[in-house]
């Protein structure tokens, strides 16, 4: 899984050299430089890693601890981000991770035995994220001319979860395309598709990991002061 992961990484770079070639063609390498240093690059850090990947997998969590496994997933963030950087990006906002222990997959899979949120996925979460920001905060003393910013994404999604009507919102356990028990993604998540609910707005999440288009709204509403650091 940790060979996959990175193969994934290194296939993202590999597209943005093909980009950066192909717009040097296109406008010049001077105003390709130009263009890459000042756009402005989003990344998000270890949701599905640790929803669909480290919790479901045996393998994994019995063999690291959730604080060994983020610590990994750190360092393969800030290998990540040294090579964006040395391939002329300057400003990345990263998203933290949300509270895994209320998104619905979690909530299906694993809380049968705890009302509400799952507390233990929550605590993990808020750990990786400590460990986030002090990986930016030395990316960024590290390297000249890099802006990078951590959008707290857990504080804001959590406060919706825990008081939605206060957002607008009507339900904050299950997603608009899922039952609650059994929640699903993908593919099978469509306005189309059976058992789809037909009010999506008043949903804080579309399917089993993801907020609506309503609730991700509110979120970037939040998180835009935090980006100004960026502009």
């Amino acid at each position: 899984m940790f060979l996959q992961h990175a193969i994934t990484l290194t296939q993202q770079l590999e597209y943005f050299k093909e980009y950066q070639a192909k717009l040097a063609k296109v406008a010049g390498s001077t105003k390709s430089a130009s263009i890459t240093k000042d756009a402005l690059y989003v990344l998000s850090a270890g949701s599905g890693d640790f929803l669909q990947n480290y919790y479901v997998n045996p393998l994994l969590n019995h063999a690291y601890t959730p604080d060994q496994y983020g610590s990994f997933l750190i360092d393969t963030f800030t290998n990540f981000v040294k090579n964006l950087y040395g391939l002329g990006a300057r400003k990345i906002g990263v998203t933290s991770l949300p509270p895994l222990g209320c998104v619905p997959l979690a909530r299906a899979l694993f809380g049968y035995h705890e009302k509400g949120c799952i507390s233990r996925f929550n605590t993990d979460a808020q750990q990786f994220n400590k460990k986030l920001n002090a990986a930016a905060a030395n990316l960024q003393k590290q390297h000249p001319g890099l802006k990078i910013v951590v959008f707290d994404i857990f504080k804001a999604l959590y406060d919706i979860v825990k008081s939605p009507s206060n957002y607008g919102f009507v339900e904050a356990t299950k997603g608009c395309c899922g039952t609650g028990t059994v929640e699903t993604t993908a593919f099978l998540c469509n306005p189309k598709a059976p058992g789809t609910c037909s009010n999506a707005s008043q949903y804080v999440f579309w399917d089993s990991v993801h907020p609506s288009q309503a609730a991700n709204q509110v979120l970037a509403d939040a998180l835009i002061v935090q980006g100004i650091a960026l502009i």
